[in-house]
């Protein structure tokens, strides 16, 4: 029999491949970058031939670096940015378009036009999604109403959508030779076009956008014994790998984090931030800006819900130190330059650039620095985008509770940025409770991998995964409460700076 699980993370900024055995340890890996493309303001794109060609080359290269074939694999799983939007030709397998990325905000209009019209609480009763630029059906709408021939080419269905999952789904099963054109719940939940409690596509709001229904996957569940498909033998396995786990990639993050029990959640700190409350069977209507989206679907159980905290802009910020302002070479360089100060100086920095997300939902914000004098340094800079992460995070956290009713006791945290000490130190100052991270920090890939080896049976149940998790590292918190209460008074006046700086029709 197979020994290991492969898993396909394809990210916002790069792609990786991972492979785990039955311990659910990491044996290997490869990761590669790809463009990030920002034609204009606002606009965030990617080359899906790009990421496509990076899924390729990352498995190939972690399988000779593991020594291993695809038969040494007894399932693949996928998960993804979801959101970012692909629409190609099943035919030829060009997209018409490149990839618009879940931070774009160029349909703005559309999602304002939504709530004008009085579309938005049907949004919000059937997809459990405020109409906002985030989501997939508003870019779905301006590909057909901006490209040209994708609308025809729609309605004769030759041109099909799929978040990235999707894309590479299809490509990684035979593409224009019999690709699969499936997704999961997960991300079809994050289209504004699914219904919460039918789990299909829903009529109503696929007019609300004008959308084809012919374009659209089909959807099955996250973990599924049926598979989505197996790899093609002319693919980066070189061999049939069953494909039988689906998952976006915070619902992922949170099956990895083994989060199975109802208010059980975990905080990823990606180039967003996005915090997962597990709520069950249950479809828990929030009402302080947090989003009702499927967390996963086991095999033929009932889907499981979560209560969701989504945040544009925190690893991404860091990145925007490096590459726009240049004041750091790398991401673990905003550590150090970071601890040379003992407070933010009175510096906030509120990385809006793509609008606002939970808990407020402002497509007319912008970043802002604010707090500056003379006596500021490029060291208070990188400790305020540090604190930016954390008080984003608290945001989502006092919204989640009011919400829920359920007081975190410890936050469990995955993503790149765990690796930054300071920065999860500041993160246990701000909540005022301890921060755990697991031993295997991807948790992404892992829960992606748990997915598909569960759907085959290499684990048996999700009681087995539980006892895969091990905390690595614990942070207490240090600060007062008068530290804590006035930094975050600090950090709202800073917030309500950003907004209505866009105007937005």
């Amino acid at each position: 029999m197979a020994d290991f699980v492969g898993a396909v993370d394809q990210g916002t900024t790069s792609t990786r491949f991972m492979i785990f055995d039955h311990g659910g340890n990491e044996i290997a890996r490869h990761q590669l970058e790809h463009q990030q493309i920002l034609p204009q303001a606002g606009w965030v794109e990617h080359n899906p031939v790009e990421i496509w060609e990076r899924t390729r080359a990352v498995v190939e290269t972690t399988l000779g670096k593991a020594d291993l074939s695809a038969s040494d694999l007894v399932a693949l799983g996928i998960t993804n940015q979801r959101e970012t939007t692909v629409v190609w030709n099943r035919r030829t397998g060009r997209p018409y378009y490149n990839a618009i990325v879940w931070q774009d905000t160029r349909t703005d209009r559309i999602a304002s036009a939504l709530e004008r019209e009085g579309k938005g609480e049907v949004i919000r009763r059937k997809a459990g999604l405020p109409p906002a630029t985030y989501f997939s059906g508003g870019k779905i709408k301006w590909i057909l109403d901006n490209v040209d021939g994708v609308r025809s080419a729609a309605e004769a269905g030759e041109a099909v959508f799929g978040n990235t999952d999707t894309w590479l789904l299809w490509n990684l099963t035979g593409g224009t030779d019999g690709g699969v054109h499936v997704t999961d719940p997960t991300n079809a939940s994050r289209t504004m076009l699914m219904n919460l409690e039918t789990l299909d596509w829903d009529d109503e709001l696929l007019s609300f956008f004008d959308i084809p229904r012919q374009m659209l996957p089909e959807i099955r569940p996250s973990s599924n014994p049926d598979l989505y498909g197996v790899t093609r033998r002319d693919g980066p396995l070189h061999g049939e790998v069953p494909l039988s786990g689906d998952l976006g990639d915070q619902q992922a993050a949170t099956v990895g984090q083994v989060c199975f029990g109802v208010g059980e959640a975990k905080n990823t700190y990606g180039t967003g931030n996005f915090l997962l409350l597990n709520t069950g069977n249950e479809l828990v209507r929030s009402e302080h800006g947090l989003l009702t989206t499927v967390c996963y679907q086991f095999g033929d159980e009932k889907p499981v819900y979560a209560l969701e905290g989504s945040i544009a802009v925190t690893g991404s910020a860091v990145q925007w130190l490096r590459d726009q302002l240049g004041i750091i070479s790398g991401a673990a360089q905003s550590e150090s330059l970071a601890r040379q100060v003992d407070d933010n100086g009175g510096v906030y920095f509120v990385p809006a650039f793509s609008g606002l997300f939970a808990p407020y939902w402002r497509s007319d914000a912008r970043g802002a620095i604010v707090g500056l004098s003379r006596y500021n340094t490029n060291a208070h800079i990188a400790r305020a985008t540090l604190e930016a992460i954390c008080y984003q995070t608290r945001d989502v956290v006092d919204a989640m509770q009011n919400d829920s009713g359920v007081h975190l006791d410890v936050l469990r945290v995955d993503g790149g940025v765990t690796a930054n000490d300071l920065c999860m130190q500041i993160q246990a100052d701000v909540l005022g409770v301890p921060v755990s991270k697991p031993v295997v920090a991807e948790t992404t890939a892992l829960g992606a991998a748990y997915a598909a080896g569960l759907a085959v049976g290499f684990w048996g149940s999700t009681e087995e995964l539980k006892s895969n998790w091990n905390e690595d590292r614990r942070w207490l918190p240090a600060w007062d409460d008068e530290q804590r209460t006035n930094g975050y008074i600090g950090w709202k006046k800073a917030v309500e700076r950003t907004m209505n700086w866009v105007d937005v029709d």
